[in-house]
């Protein structure tokens, strides 16, 4: 999971092969204090008073598979127009009153949700919670502020995608995978309808999805649950709830043929990416995947890292992802990058023979043991983290709701041989499959 895969490297360096999670320790459902306002905010809180320190984060129900077609990166867009104030707080005045009061803030969207996120002093709180009630009801949204952020967010695209031969590449994996989901649409919007945007038409975005009955309110540290909760529900109570925004209703339709496409960019080298269409954590076989990302990509010992890199010396690196908690079904993707001289032909079908291997030669009991206590390592690693305890909470609320949290270790704990034969064998073949090339064009070529 992305909350915890950074991480992840803990467990390698120190090859963590023993249970570090006590089942004495207490869950998450044991922990956490939740309360929903009359408004419909949801309040996810949970104390940790190891150091006088909070972790606040007020998360939105909206992200790019919420844009509809021919208006993408609206949720992006808001992202950077919650920044630019409100009737109270002056532009870009949000992040200096939270430096003055000793905090750190910032920001993301996601496919699936927008975050808005602080660290600061626990008697600080008030402050953060202030702020953020402000912009959830009074964000101002105009023309004179709105066209030059947008020129902004051009020039984010232009540095991200358009200049970034491996980003442009996984935005034209996705585009391709999925043919009718709107996980198609980039998060930061195609640069046309970036540029025909306009200030009225995110003001009514903001107006239907930024409400509290769309949203919820995660805070990590040192504070008394019931009491933080009352001074939220003060300041945040007086927030109008508005009416519940159309569920996405589009599902993707299942693939029955490999895709193909190529990028043809200046570049020093070649890239190529393997995706394949997979369930989430509403799914039983949501755990194998995730241990079977963690077994092909999942450090230097992994199948992919050891066959590509170490043993063969075609790649500089080899890697998978896997959106465990993502909302709709996402994508399972392996990717490597060429080494100078190397056919990136050859890396693809290195890619899929390491696949398709897992069809007849399942990971061993050491390999399998091993990427379990590096999710488990790097999870309990993540526990010392406010931020992190918070991103999970969130992670898993916008996939569903916070308490799968605490099945998830035991999920993982509880996949076999077997149970990865299979998925590989269901989800990683190729007529569920989307290749993605980026081929380096001369610099002398139209």
């Amino acid at each position: 999971m992305a909350a915890v895969a950074l991480l992840a490297f803990c467990a390698y360096v120190f090859g963590v092969f023993f249970t570090v999670f006590p089942a004495s320790a207490r869950s998450y459902s044991e922990r956490v204090y939740e309360r929903t306002l009359d408004n419909g905010l949801k309040l996810i809180l949970l104390e940790d008073h190891k150091a006088p320190v909070a972790a606040i984060q007020v998360t939105y129900r909206v992200g790019s598979r919420n844009d509809v077609p021919g208006w993408s990166g609206r949720a992006h867009l808001l992202e950077h127009m919650m920044f630019k104030g409100t009737e109270k707080v002056g532009p870009e005045q949000y992040s200096r009153i939270v430096q003055r009061n000793g905090g750190r803030n910032n920001a993301f969207t996601s496919r699936d949700r927008t975050t808005y996120f602080a660290s600061i002093a626990s008697d600080r709180l008030g402050v953060v919670l202030d702020l953020e009630a402000d912009r959830m009801s009074n964000l101002v949204i105009s023309a004179a502020q709105y066209d030059p952020e947008k020129l902004v967010v051009m020039e984010e695209r232009r540095l991200r995608i358009d200049n970034n031969p491996t980003g442009a590449l996984f935005e034209l994996l996705y585009a391709a995978a999925f043919q009718s989901h709107p996980y198609r649409q980039p998060i930061i919007g195609w640069m046309d309808e970036i540029r025909h945007s306009n200030a009225a038409d995110l003001r009514d975005f903001y107006e239907q999805y930024y409400t509290p009955n769309n949203a919820f309110l995660v805070v990590v540290g040192d504070f008394d649950a019931k009491a933080l909760a009352d001074d939220i529900e003060r300041v945040f109570g007086e927030a109008v709830p508005g009416a519940m925004p159309g569920a996405v209703r589009s599902v993707e339709a299942g693939q029955h043929g490999e895709r193909r496409v190529d990028l043809l960019r200046e570049a020093q080298l070649p890239f190529v990416a393997l995706a394949h269409h997979v369930p989430n954590l509403r799914s039983a076989d949501g755990a194998a995947l995730e241990v079977l990302s963690r077994i092909l990509a999942g450090g230097k010992s992994s199948r992919l890292y050891r066959k590509l890199v170490y043993d063969e010396r075609v790649a500089r690196y080899a890697g998978s992802d896997y959106d465990y908690s993502a909302i709709d079904p996402n994508l399972f993707v392996v990717y490597a990058q060429p080494l100078p001289g190397q056919d990136p032909g050859d890396i693809e079908r290195m890619l899929a023979a390491e696949i398709d291997r897992l069809q007849v030669e399942p990971p061993t009991d050491l390999e399998i043991e091993r990427a379990k206590n590096q999710i488990e390592a790097a999870y309990v690693f993540a526990q010392d983290s406010i931020y992190y305890q918070a991103r999970l909470l969130g992670d898993f609320e916008s996939a569903g709701d916070w308490r799968l949290i605490d099945a998830y270790l035991p999920a993982l704990r509880a996949v076999t041989r077997e149970d990865l034969r299979r998925v590989a064998a269901f989800y990683l073949v190729a007529r569920n499959r989307t290749v993605a090339t980026l081929l380096p064009l001369a610099k002398d070529r139209p």
